[in-house]
């Protein structure tokens, strides 16, 4: 298995675990900008420690990155954030599912943003088997039959403005930090993944430090007082965004997020081991065309 297949399901893995967690917090005491907080003030200061461990344990320093370096990171990192809110807010809709299918158009929304800012081209087989991937997520989220009114009345609606808001902006991020990744001057996709988290996680905790504190006053304490829970989303998030990143440094960012939707997978199989749930035909179906989608990926790639 190559390195950026491996690092790309161990992220969908640990996102999967993050957004468990980040519903959880955002329903008891944090809004949605503070349980975004949360998984950056956690994860920056690990990730600074990593990188200043890496460095040392390095035989040969790093050039200091230059102005596109921190232009990627700096449009990623806000397309993240923003995308992240929207998020957690779908967490509180009850229409949810809605949001999330929408959400996981991403992939194809990362493609075609990778080929208009980086020129990363996606092959004929490549774009099959992401159309499939999509298609196995939408059976997956199952029809938007939630909330009240018609059909077209909840598509249409805040969930669904949201979800597509968050899929179009987690795309952004996915193909700028891929940017800034190959902005290092390094062939060590570690470092490059290092350096990039680092800064990343480090402009993003300080950005949202000063929209909660003249935003949300107080918010920043609720997030401090909520450590037992925070700072596990802090490195789960520093620990997915790594992959992420490892795995964005080495391949095109639309089928690094192609074979992420496994996280789909984890989320069935989590509720079948946790909560003893059965896997009705409908999912059956799904999963086995995101696997077909994945497995075309790692073969012919």
């Amino acid at each position: 298995m190559e390195l950026w297949i491996a690092a790309s399901v161990a992220a969908a893995l640990f996102q999967t675990v993050r957004f468990m967690l980040q519903k959880h917090l955002s329903g008891l005491s944090l809004s949605a900008a503070g349980a975004t907080f949360a998984r950056f003030v956690y994860s920056a200061p690990l990730a600074l420690l990593c990188l200043a461990v890496y460095l040392s344990l390095a035989p040969n320093g790093i050039a200091p990155p230059d102005a596109a370096f921190w232009l990627f990171g700096m449009v990623g990192g806000v397309a993240q954030i923003v995308a992240t809110v929207c998020t957690v807010l779908l967490f509180k809709r009850r229409n949810f599912a809605v949001g999330i299918t929408f959400i996981k158009v991403e992939v194809l929304l990362t493609a075609l943003i990778g080929i208009v800012v980086l020129g990363d081209a996606v092959s004929g087989l490549g774009m099959a088997a992401i159309i499939v991937g999509v298609a196995g997520v939408l059976v997956l989220s199952g029809p938007p039959d939630t909330g009240t009114g018609g059909f077209l009345r909840r598509v249409v609606s805040p969930s669904a403005a949201l979800g597509l808001t968050a899929g179009a902006l987690f795309g952004v991020s996915a193909v700028s930090y891929r940017g800034a990744s190959l902005e290092i001057a390094s062939t060590d996709p570690f470092l490059r993944a290092l350096v990039t988290l680092a800064a990343v996680t480090t402009m993003q905790m300080l950005a949202m430090a000063v929209w909660l504190r003249f935003r949300e006053v107080g918010e920043i304490r609720r997030v401090v007082h909520a450590w037992r829970g925070a700072v596990w989303i802090g490195l789960t998030s520093m620990a997915g965004s790594f992959c992420w990143f490892t795995a964005f440094t080495l391949q095109n960012a639309a089928y690094v997020k192609a074979v992420g939707q496994i996280e789909l997978i984890f989320a069935i199989v989590g509720s079948v081991v946790f909560f003893r749930e059965r896997i009705s035909a409908r999912e059956w179906l799904g999963m086995a065309l995101l696997s077909a989608s994945i497995l075309v990926l790692v073969l012919v790639l």
